[in-house]
């Protein structure tokens, strides 16, 4: 079993609609140059309270859940902002896919190219499936990528994808490595840009130059 072609996980519920990506990743956490950190931030007012000491209450904060790699939302998760960090911080915090009746279309885009996988499932598949993992802590959630099912505590579902996303899946790879596939076609591109118009190659650095700022 590949895990290209199969995630399987702990789910659990969060039970928000309309979860943005600011609840998801707060601006505090968006002062960094890197990736490093994010997964400090996610879900950090439910997680938290004003005083910076854990919710008990709350699923991800449950001993029982501490493994959790699916999390089972509500309608409209990830609207708002468009907020890379916030794909980046789920993935940091250990979650590899998220089901929902519907996706903040921002956020499924920056998910999907960073394989963070987005399913969705009508509204009373979900609201059954978050009674589910919520009754029990010892539940799997498998995802096969090839069949386009997932296995669930109350039954098995089709699902549906892209071809490209579910090509990038299939194959481990993000936009970036799939861009990169077409590397040479790119660098062919490059050369014969800059041999028409040649003032254009590698004009920040000359001008860093110019400026004495190197």
């Amino acid at each position: 079993m590949s895990e290209h072609t199969h995630i399987i996980g702990k789910g659990a519920a969060i039970r928000f609609e309309n979860l943005d990506t600011d609840q998801i990743m707060p601006k505090q956490f968006l002062r960094g140059i890197d990736k490093a950190g994010l997964d400090k931030g996610v879900l950090f007012d439910q997680r938290f309270d004003t005083h910076g000491n854990l919710r008990p209450e709350f699923v991800l904060n449950r001993p029982e859940y501490a493994d959790t790699r699916i999390l089972v939302g509500g309608a409209n998760f990830g609207c708002g902002s468009s907020r890379e960090h916030a794909v980046w911080g789920l993935q940091q915090f250990g979650i590899r896919a998220v089901i929902a009746p519907s996706f903040g279309e921002i956020f499924y885009s920056n998910a999907m190219n960073n394989r963070l996988l987005l399913v969705m499932l009508p509204r009373d598949v979900i609201e059954a499936l978050m009674d589910a993992v919520d009754a029990d802590s010892h539940n799997a959630i498998a995802f096969d990528l090839q069949t386009m099912q997932v296995t669930t505590p109350i039954g098995t579902f089709p699902f549906e994808l892209s071809a490209r996303h579910r090509s990038m899946f299939l194959q481990g790879l993000d936009m970036i490595g799939l861009s990169l596939r077409q590397r040479a076609d790119i660098e062919r591109f490059a050369q014969q840009y800059w041999q028409a118009y040649p003032w254009t190659k590698n004009v920040a650095q000359r001008t860093r130059e110019r400026l004495g700022t190197t």
